[in-house]
């Protein structure tokens, strides 16, 4: 009897050549964290990254357009994870608890993506690097500006409103990502460095935010 296979043994598996070229990436991207947890991000240079994964900085160029895009690759990776959640959330939930519920439940599986990169341990140490070194802080701010238009109208879309005449989302999503970085600073500046005090910061933060940004807008 010949079995019918399953929708994943149906997916296309990627090839050498596209695995071969991922592990580049991925030993570039733990190659870079590791010397900016070690020497700071000024005191690392595109050719030491290179030269610790014994590649060219020619080939380095092929996957990064530049320095900072390699130290933000797990922070972007990160935020996708966030951004897919919270489209994913239930329809009838209020903006705000869609948005808290997102970031939280999807804790473990950012931390099991990053974890498929870099160890977790290293991706927080080079957290504190990011806060630390203004260029990247900048990069990193400007960053957040973005995240939040993207999903200010992902909010207003499952509400059924218009972004650019209602503020309601662009407010919620600056005053929610205003509590996480509230979040971040204070984990960057404390003493517990492991990654469930920053987990558990970031809860408390986000449950400080009070019932009045918490109703529901629907009217009908």
């Amino acid at each position: 009897m010949k079995t019918v296979g399953t929708a994943v043994d149906a997916l296309p598996r990627p090839g050498l050549r596209e695995l071969r070229k991922q592990r580049t990436r991925d030993a570039l991207v733990r190659a870079a964290l590791e010397l900016f947890a070690a020497r700071g991000y000024e005191g690392t240079t595109v050719d030491d990254i290179a030269a610790a994964v014994d590649v060219s900085q020619r080939t380095f160029f092929r996957y990064f357009a530049s320095k900072e895009e390699v130290a933000f690759f797990v922070p972007r990776l990160a935020e996708s994870h966030v951004v897919d959640a919270v489209r994913e959330r239930p329809r009838d939930e209020a903006p705000l608890e869609a948005l808290r519920r997102a970031v939280l439940d999807s804790w473990d599986g950012i931390n099991e993506a990053v974890e498929q990169l870099v160890p977790l341990e290293l991706h927080m140490r080079v957290y504190r690097v990011i806060e630390s070194t203004p260029a990247l802080l900048a990069a990193h701010l400007r960053q957040a500006t973005e995240l939040e238009e993207e999903l200010a109208r992902i909010v207003a879309e499952r509400e059924g409103v218009d972004v650019d005449a209602d503020p309601r989302p662009r407010i919620l999503v600056a005053a929610f990502g205003g509590v996480v970085r509230v979040a971040e600073r204070r984990w960057s500046t404390g003493d517990d460095f492991s990654v469930a005090a920053m987990r558990e910061l970031m809860r408390s933060c986000l449950d400080h935010m009070g019932p009045a940004l918490a109703g529901n807008w629907r009217t009908g």
